[in-house]
């Protein structure tokens, strides 16, 4: 359960950078928002690994 606060403290990290770049139009954060969504992308993939091999365990 830690992973899902992990993902759940990284999105809440990332919103104000969406703000910024989808309201506001600044470039750079919608670099942080990039570099956010692959970390995020990476967490999930690990999660999904993690899940198949206790699934598989038994």
């Amino acid at each position: 359960m830690s992973r899902f606060s992990e993902v759940k403290d990284l999105i809440h990290s990332m919103e104000e950078d969406f703000v910024k770049f989808y309201e506001k139009g600044n470039k750079a954060a919608g670099t942080r928002v990039r570099q956010g969504m692959q970390e995020l992308k990476n967490i999930a993939q690990d999660i999904r690994k993690e899940v198949q091999d206790m699934k598989n365990q038994g």
